[in-house]
């Protein structure tokens, strides 16, 4: 039986982790809503664990500094999930979710790897470069949340992966000029170099026409992830998980659409959805939970 002074270091590891999730991932906050309570409280443990790790990367000056870290949390994981450690403070609630959930320890180590890709200088060479990068730093987070949201089937393991690379190449979409300023370039330089785009094109002003036209290319295969991850959704627990993924598969694709309104102007403009159409999403969200139910 946990003792007393072990119940109130849970309670206050659940309250820190709803903080960062509240804090720092607005959308995903705004999507879980539906959840039960257990299933947030994990969900926040896990986000929290995830920020972490990402926090370590982007403090970290260079690589030397941040790469014994990572491989230190690596090795700390199993005392972490055996409650071992305290500290980090999301680490009593991580430890939970991780026992209660079953999830499992290969998604946490791959997104150790993922965060280490954005040390030093990025460059991704071609889209399996850029996929793999994604899957690593996205697609195993929908794989841990597969096991909070009680994936009924493993065939969706796949459309949970694609959900996570949708979201990924938005985001990416999103920041290009903030990630060029950061040294960093995550859109595939072949791609690129066919298209007529040279790096030095995201340190411009304005986006040229055969960058906008790149752009739009790129948001086309994001698209298709979208639309090839809700496949997967009915396959989840009907308790309000089927509902939030829908939530976060259609205010990430969101974001997607202010990219668009904003004719892919985004080396120093940054879009966002603001709250009025969030709840916009949430009803075209809802429209399709219930139709996904019919079928």
């Amino acid at each position: 039986m946990a003792s007393a002074a072990d119940s109130s270091s849970l309670e206050g590891s659940h309250r820190y982790c709803h903080r960062q999730t509240r804090q720092h991932a607005r959308s995903f906050y705004f999507a879980s809503a539906a959840l039960p309570r257990e299933k947030k409280r994990a969900a926040y443990a896990v986000y929290a664990f995830c920020r972490y790790v990402d926090d370590l990367v982007d403090r970290a000056e260079s690589p030397g500094d941040i790469s014994p870290t990572l491989r230190r949390v690596g090795e700390e994981y199993d005392r972490m999930v055996a409650g071992e450690l305290k500290h980090p403070p999301f680490a009593p609630a991580f430890a939970w979710a991780v026992r209660k959930y079953g999830i499992e320890k290969q998604p946490f180590l791959d997104l150790l790897k993922g965060v280490s890709m954005d040390l030093g200088p990025v460059r991704m060479a071609d889209w399996p470069q850029l996929r793999d990068y994604c899957y690593h730093v996205a697609s195993v987070v929908g794989l841990m949340m597969a096991r909070i949201f009680e994936l009924h089937e493993d065939k969706g393991l796949a459309r949970a992966i694609d959900l996570g690379l949708a979201m990924q190449l938005t985001n990416i979409l999103r920041d290009v000029g903030e990630d060029f300023r950061l040294g960093r370039i995550y859109l595939p330089a072949d791609e690129m170099l066919a298209s007529g785009v040279a790096a030095d094109d995201l340190g411009r002003e304005t986006a040229s026409p055969e960058l906008q036209a790149f752009l739009r290319a790129q948001a086309a295969r994001a698209r298709e992830s979208y639309a090839r991850a809700e496949e997967g959704i009915p396959l989840l627990a009907d308790d309000g998980s089927q509902f939030t993924v829908w939530l976060m598969r259609h205010v990430y694709a969101g974001i997607l659409d202010e990219v668009e309104k904003i004719d892919y102007q985004v080396l120093h403009r940054r879009a966002a959805t603001s709250f009025p159409r969030k709840l916009l999403l949430a009803a075209r969200a809802w429209r399709d939970y219930r139709r996904s139910r019919r079928r």
